[in-house]
């Protein structure tokens, strides 16, 4: 029986036609796999499936995964954080998160960023909070004034006011999740290319099994923004909500709702 294998235009342009020929003839596809998205076990056979295809500098994985979770595409991602995927793929120590650039310069600011559920209408919904170590100056300013808040709401995040309504989304941007842990938060590219990040990982960061079943469910992350010193290190949701609502009645909560992709 054939495999039920979504190969997209774009992941065909990448790895060529003969090699997308021969895994929808079944001779490279997996059979069975584990989902990139759930992480729960699928098969080719049975079900359409989705190739996902990383690419990185130098290295390009792909990968498998439900159709009813991604569908087939390209996502371009930073070489070093490929390289964490691949350690997780074949096995390696799963790396702890580190600290992150804003960017890559290396006078920019350093983003935290924080998983959890959140509460909003008696409906747990799956959460990011990103913060940066220090006040983000404009680039190319070299001035010393917070713009942080400023520069993401041109983005497109909205301010926050009520804690108890859910954020709008965000078009063409999305959170990548790959083999259960967290490795961008992605934005569309320039001239209507590639999806970029904007916040990457330095090495992938563990969700927990709620957090990542809940955003499997929704297939939406909510993403909160607040300039430096505003939220903090949070040891319970109870007291990320709290900081969230605080934040919210300062004026310097912003968040967009993303879906879920390239995981």
């Amino acid at each position: 029986m054939p495999r039920m294998l979504d190969v997209s235009d774009d992941v065909r342009a990448e790895i060529g036609n003969e090699e997308a020929d021969r895994l929808l003839a079944g001779e490279n596809a997996p059979g069975n796999y584990d989902c990139t998205s759930c992480r729960t076990q699928g098969d080719s056979d049975l079900e359409r499936t989705s190739t996902v295809l990383f690419v990185g500098d130098e290295t390009a994985v792909l990968a498998f995964a439900h159709a009813t979770c991604i569908p087939s595409q390209v996502v371009q991602v930073a070489e070093e954080q490929l390289q964490g995927a691949v350690r997780s793929i074949t096995g390696g120590a799963p790396d702890l998160p580190g600290a992150e650039k804003f960017g890559g310069s290396p006078d920019q600011a350093v983003l935290g960023i924080t998983s959890g559920l959140v509460l909003i209408n008696g409906r747990l919904h799956p959460a990011l909070v990103v913060e940066p170590s220090g006040p983000v100056a404009r680039p190319g300013s070299g001035g010393t004034t917070d713009e942080f808040l400023a520069l993401v709401t041109e983005q497109g995040f909205r301010p926050v006011t009520d804690m108890n309504q859910v954020p709008a989304p965000l078009p063409g941007w999305s959170v990548l999740l790959a083999m259960g842990q967290l490795h961008a938060v992605l934005q569309p590219g320039a001239a209507g290319g590639s999806p970029v990040s904007w916040w990457q990982a330095h090495q992938p960061l563990q969700v927990t099994d709620g957090w990542r079943t809940a955003a499997n469910k929704s297939s939406t992350v909510l993403v909160y923004t607040a300039p430096a010193g505003s939220i903090g290190q949070q040891p319970r949701e109870d007291l990320l909500r709290s900081a969230l609502e605080r934040a919210a009645a300062r004026g310097v909560l912003a968040a967009a709702a993303m879906p879920l992709a390239g995981t």
